[in-house]
């Protein structure tokens, strides 16, 4: 076995492979940009090697500053992650050449496979169904929207050496086509330093699941069953679930046995993922083999109990497979959300700066005290109580820097239940456990999804997003029920503060204030008269229909989490200070509560509103990032929905369009300008 390994990536999944490593024994080195330099997977590794300035194509994808790393530090082998070199077939030769083990396929299936347009040949060559497409490589814009037209619109633009939603977009149009292919061809060179793109019809109402495969190097192939990855946006995944809530055991099957024959065909080795399109019919078509980890692998460990990271390296070190197919069984439900650094009330714009708060909720077993997570050897006892289990995948840390370079995944919290519905609810509660404080992120959207009854119901498409949602995430109303009892528990909590206040030191003897029973509770635009009797145990709140409702907590002030339990149901606030009340977020609803004695509420509703600034003369600069292109001139008219400038950010390039009928005042920002938020790029007439 390996004594030393180098992890070619950074972040969550650096870190992950370092977990791993650990575990066999292995020393590990890590890579670093100069943003990266402070990272969580620098501190976790046994080494770290220094590798160049903050954008990937200077550091993390120049594959001789990779090699030096190596040399340097004499790994035997290199496990890439996922992304960045991940699917070089240059990279996998330069470590061939060098003598040193790639942990992952060899060079001949990545170039076979992870080239999205020869896969495709190969798959049909194959008898593999795969989608209707152009598969040729396209020269320029021009040609793009003819073999758009051709295959007939909406299309799928995509780049060939792309992944995680980068260098894809979807035309319904012949404009959008050149707009796409420009765009993705842009996106493609820079994230993966190749610029080749091509086209495919695009199945509306699909569904987007995946077959986990694993090969060892002895001609033994299996398949881990599948991930449902259909809750997507802008073609990058959001949440992930294994196994799918839509697949019969025959299509299961099915699938399973094209994905390991597809892997056969090319001598693949190593995991790898093979994706699908499933229709409404169950009818599947092959889009890609992915030849390395997936992002979504941890849903995968979690139901059939694999560590997909250790058989990845006994593999590269020439260990058989320990199982076969018939050994891989289901158990139990598994879900993955992503928490990434983008304001989901901003259209999920990416957000960078500091943490100044990172608490996600305790790993393991819920409700079992002593002792961690182990894939591979989980307590028999608590496997039989079924028990669900947290898992959270990450990079950052408490005090660390979200960067405008990279990717803006923050971590990947996952549970496990013994199905589907026990598995929403763990995460559910997880994320309302789940800290983050200093950037915009999503965990108010992901709360959201959880608590959907489509998404509960599990008919779910790849236009879940856009269909649920189509003026973007407003926030969530709570439904009256759950907002009486939150608004309860503000009122006996906000009780609590005003009681300690009373008693700061200073006042006179004798002069103290009284705190009454009686409060009116704001909260989603209503007024809720309440009385608040507390005893030793608890509170009883009663509202003015005479409803009651039992308040037990043992939250104090200026905590930020608040556990309470309201008519025996157990439930976890995220607490903020505001005017006469708190901020609460739960279950994806972000609230201002106010709890004011009668008078209060009754001066406060004759308080004029603040209204906010007028900012529709100015295009705004809608996240931190680089201005790539501006489209017009000072002095020139634009039409509703015409494109005025492209800005980068965390390697997507987003197109900002005019909102309305405008003429241009005045260009404020320059290409290869790096703007804040709200900075000013245009102001018109």
């Amino acid at each position: 076995m390996f004594k030393k390994i180098l992890i070619a990536n950074r972040g969550e999944i650096a870190c992950r492979v370092i977990k791993t490593a650990r575990k066999m024994g292995i020393k590990t080195v890590a890579v670093y940009s100069d943003a990266d330099r402070n990272a969580l997977h620098v501190k976790m590794a046994d080494e770290a090697v220094h590798i160049g300035p903050p954008p990937a194509n200077q550091s993390y994808i120049v594959i001789d500053k990779i090699m030096d790393a190596i040399r340097q530090t004499g790994a035997e082998a290199v496990h890439p992650g996922y992304g960045f070199l991940s699917e070089n077939r240059k990279f996998a030769e330069a470590l061939e050449k060098e003598g040193v083990v790639f942990i992952g396929p060899p060079s001949s299936a990545i170039e076979a496979m992870g080239d999205k347009i020869t896969s495709k040949k190969l798959a049909q060559e194959a008898g593999v169904s795969t989608v209707p497409g152009y598969m040729g490589l396209i020269a320029d814009a021009d040609e793009a929207v003819r073999i758009a037209g051709e295959v007939g619109f909406p299309v799928m633009i995509k780049a060939s050496a792309g992944g995680g939603g980068k260098g894809m977009r979807i035309a319904w149009n012949a404009e959008e086509a050149r707009e796409g292919f420009e765009s993705s061809k842009n996106e493609a060179a820079n994230s993966f330093g190749d610029d080749r793109i091509f086209i495919e019809k695009f199945v509306t109402q699909p569904r987007h699941i995946e077959i986990q495969v694993l090969a060892d190097k002895h001609g033994n192939c299996v398949y881990l069953h599948e991930r449902e990855c259909s809750i997507q946006r802008r073609n990058q995944k959001v949440i992930e679930e294994a196994p799918s809530p839509f697949l019969d055991p025959e299509t299961r099957k099915a699938m399973g046995e094209q994905a390991v024959a597809l892997a056969k065909a090319v001598g693949y080795t190593s995991a790898g993922t093979v994706e699908f399109i499933v229709d409404a019919e169950r009818n599947f078509y092959f889009l890609e083999m992915n030849t390395r980890l997936q992002v979504e692998h941890p849903v995968t460990e979690l139901i059939t109990g694999i560590d997909l990271v250790e058989q990845m390296i006994r593999v590269a070190d020439g260990e058989p497979l320990p199982f076969a197919q018939e050994d891989l069984k289901i158990n139990g439900w598994a879900i993955e959300s992503r928490l990434y650094a983008e304001d989901p009330y901003r259209n999920f714009l990416p957000s960078i700066g500091r943490l100044t708060r990172y608490r996600p909720p305790k790993e393991g077993r819920i409700g079992v005290e002593e002792g961690g997570l182990n894939l591979q050897f989980l307590d028999d006892y608590l496997a039989e109580q079924k028990l669900p289990i947290i898992r959270n995948d990450t990079g950052v840390y408490e005090g660390g820097e979200i960067s405008m370079y990279y990717d803006p995944m923050i971590a990947k919290l996952c549970t496990w239940a013994p199905d589907r519905e026990a598995a929403i609810n763990a995460m559910e509660k997880a994320l309302d456990a789940f800290e983050v404080e200093g950037i915009g992120h999503n965990l108010p959207f992901l709360s959201a999804v959880m608590a959907h009854p489509r998404f509960r119901s599990g008919n779910i498409t790849t236009a879940f997003i856009a269909e649920e949602y189509p003026e973007g995430f407003q926030g969530v109303t709570l439904p009256e029920p759950l907002a009486r009892k939150v608004a309860a528990a503000a009122a006996a909590m906000f009780r609590v503060t005003e009681i300690r206040r009373s008693r700061i030191s200073g006042r006179m003897d004798n002069h103290e204030r009284k705190v009454g029973d009686s409060w009116v509770v704001s909260l989603q635009g209503e007024d809720l008269n309440v009385d608040v009797e507390a005893d030793r145990d608890g509170a009883t709140v009663t509202f003015e229909d005479g409803a009651e409702h039992r308040v037990i907590s043992d939250w104090r002030p200026g905590q930020t989490l608040a556990h309470v339990t309201i008519d025996e149901e157990p439930l976890t606030l995220k607490m903020g200070y505001a005017t006469s009340g708190f901020r609460i977020r739960f279950q994806g609803a972000d609230m201002i509560v106010h709890v004011r004695s009668p008078r209060q509420a009754e001066l406060a509703r004759l308080m004029p509103e603040k209204l906010p600034p007028d900012t529709s003369k100015f295009l705004l600069c809608p996240m931190p990032g680089l201005i790539v292109r501006i489209f017009v001139e000072e002095g020139q008219e634009v039409q509703e929905g015409q494109a005025l400038a492209v800005v980068e950010a965390m390697k997507m390039e987003n197109i900002l369009r005019a909102e309305k009928k405008a003429v241009v005042k005045h260009i404020a920002a320059e290409p290869g300008a790096s703007l804040a938020v709200d900075d000013i790029i245009m102001e018109f007439e």
